[in-house]
């Protein structure tokens, strides 16, 4: 019996030995291209991000160097930068520790209700402030339902510093909890069964296998609740009393300051204050860099 050798029309040539698949001559992509969204993640970055700063780095030149050094170097401005940042700072290690404690328990425990604890804690993400700050002062205040309770001990918390802590605390905690909960469902349980295997207490598993593992996360919650917290406004001024050398936070100078029109001093406080809070992120990006070279180490 012979073979007909002769291709029949249309058909598609077997793969012979020789033969070469022809190459596709372009990728398809979902995404525009690199240059083309370059060029879009730039113009925005522009529009939203530096155009901004960069009329507000301008602005407080208007009376020269020594009206702008006049107005960061006054007594009361000093003041409130200190308190700002100081409570800032507080709030967001005390938050670095619940939220840990709130993440892990919604992660790694099973109970009634979780779910409704689980939406609570993006209450203050959703809140708006001023309302969050109504809620704080009438609970905190002294005929509140939890300023009742300390004001017979002598502690008064609204129109206090700590009053600013407190709603400090209230805003900033979501921010740790969704920067660790992600991290934590991923982690592998059987890496700490292999450290229970080795030998490992409970506490060095947390210590020298959980804890590492979750440092970059609390990093990344810790400087985004500190950075909340530095520009908080709404939610503070109704419980700080806004005394001056007292419970008077940076936010709320800069508002006065536009309400008397003296923008360019407006400005020279908001860049003194971006200029603390850029210095402070920084150093937290740069222990977030060492602690991740370490562990690729």
């Amino acid at each position: 019996m012979t073979v007909n050798a002769t291709p029949t029309p249309g058909a598609v040539p077997l793969a012979t030995e020789g033969y070469k698949p022809p190459k596709a001559t372009h990728k398809a992509r979902v995404l525009p291209g690199f240059g083309l969204s370059l060029g879009i993640t730039l113009t925005y970055l522009s529009l939203i991000v530096v155009l901004p700063l960069a009329a507000l780095l301008a602005r407080p030149w208007e009376h020269g160097l020594d009206g702008v050094w006049q107005t960061i170097s006054d007594p009361r401005v000093l003041a409130s930068l200190r308190l700002t940042f100081t409570t800032s700072l507080l709030a967001a290690l005390v938050n670095l520790f619940a939220g840990l404690i709130v993440a892990w328990v919604l992660t790694r425990y099973d109970f009634p209700g979780k779910g409704l604890v689980d939406a609570l804690v993006d209450l203050p993400f959703a809140l708006p402030t001023a309302v969050a700050g109504v809620s704080l002062c009438s609970m905190y205040a002294a005929n509140g339902w939890v300023g009742s309770l300390f004001a017979p001990l002598g502690i008064k918390i609204a129109y206090t510093p700590l009053g600013i802590f407190v709603a400090l605390v209230f805003v900033g905690l979501p921010f740790i909890v969704r920067s660790v909960q992600p991290v934590l469902a991923e982690f592998d349980a059987e890496v700490e069964e292999a450290a229970a295997t080795l030998g490992a207490t409970p506490l060095q598993t947390t210590l020298r296998v959980i804890l590492p593992s979750l440092a970059p996360a609390l990093l990344t919650g810790f400087s985004l609740a500190f950075a909340r917290a530095v520009g908080e406004y709404g939610s503070v001024i109704f419980i700080a009393g806004n005394m001056p050398f007292v419970s008077e936070i940076t936010p709320l100078l800069i508002v006065i300051k536009l309400e008397e029109f003296d923008y360019a001093g407006a400005a020279a406080i908001a860049v003194a204050m971006l200029s603390l809070a850029f210095l402070s992120l920084l150093l937290v990006n740069a222990l977030q860099l060492l602690l991740s070279r370490r562990g690729r180490a």
